[in-house]
């Protein structure tokens, strides 16, 4: 029998403040080598969605996320994203868990736009707005609430910022504009329009890009992300998919152009060169980041009346 984290399961064992933890460990362990992930498959469904195999192996443990992205599907009453983690036993590839793969997305995305925020922001930098108030725009803005920032939240549904701020405490700003002008932004859109125009960004602020996760998606202008100062969760996976790969295509950023968030939370490379350093993090999503979530939960399997699934 194998235990089954529902989402509510998965939300109960990890809160921000661990599941942050757990994405700095992961990061420092994933560019330190003790961490590994082979590439992230796509499986194309388009114009519809597609299907993404996520593996990694790290801390005695192997994961494999299947999950999707259907953009779509809110209009018909369907969650966009949808799958399932597997976690195993490293040493006898026995199953450990199985966890809610939105869950675990929404979890670890909030956790690595934060991290991002506060390894790369401004020291003194005020309040943080997230643009895109979904089930992961309010996973961002749920950690930094819960890292003391003020938060306002903006989404195209007036509607929907609405309840999300309501949900968690944060406050509407009045337009996307308003939202941009912040000292700390992060986008968490479907990726399917610029979200940050060419010359939108002012010296100091810090960006995490969180929307443009696979091909063909992007949320800035490849003019805005050439003048800026570019840090990814991964080169390999962020050249390849999302923002920065629209800029590499265009020519416009090459490999030592950006800096792994990893090589600077250890030490190995420089961060923000000073305050008016205008920071960007491109995230493609990692299979690390899962693992970490996955592993923090199953350490509290024993407090959770969770469901067994016979394999």
């Amino acid at each position: 029998m194998v235990p089954f984290f529902r989402a509510a399961d998965v939300e109960a064992a990890v809160s921000p403040e661990r599941a942050l933890e757990a994405m700095r460990d992961a990061f420092l362990a994933y560019a330190r080598g003790e961490w590994s992930m082979p590439p992230k498959v796509y499986v194309p469904a388009y114009p519809a969605g597609d299907f993404r195999a996520m593996p990694a192996l790290g801390a005695g443990h192997a994961l494999l996320k299947w999950v999707t992205s259907f953009p779509g599907n809110p209009a018909r009453g369907l969650p966009t994203v949808t799958g399932i983690v597997v976690l195993s036993d490293a040493t006898d590839g026995m199953p450990k868990a199985l966890l809610d793969a939105a869950a675990v997305t929404a979890l670890r995305t909030g956790a690595a736009a934060v991290l991002a925020a506060e390894t790369l922001g401004r020291a003194g930098a005020s309040g943080a707005a997230v643009i895109g108030a979904g089930v992961n725009g309010r996973a961002v803005a749920r950690t930094f609430a819960a890292m003391g920032r003020e938060v306002v939240l903006w989404d195209v549904d007036a509607e929907r910022a609405s309840a999300a701020a309501a949900e968690i405490g944060a406050g509407v700003a009045a337009n996307r504009e308003e939202a941009l002008r912040s000292d700390v932004v992060a986008t968490v859109t479907p990726g399917k329009e610029i979200v940050v125009a060419e010359g939108t960004l002012r010296p100091g602020q810090h960006v995490s890009l969180m929307g443009a996760d696979g091909p063909g998606k992007a949320e800035i202008a490849i003019g805005e992300l050439a003048r800026v100062h570019v840090f990814c969760d991964d080169w390999e996976q962020a050249s390849h998919n999302g923002d920065l790969a629209h800029a590499v295509e265009a020519g416009v950023i090459e490999r030592d152009d950006a800096t792994a968030l990893g090589a600077v939370l250890a030490g190995s490379a420089p961060g923000r060169r000073d305050g008016e350093d205008l920071t960007v993090f491109d995230s493609t999503g990692l299979a690390i980041q899962d693992l970490a979530i996955a592993l923090a939960a199953v350490e509290r399997a024993g407090e959770l009346d969770l469901p067994q699934v016979p394999l």
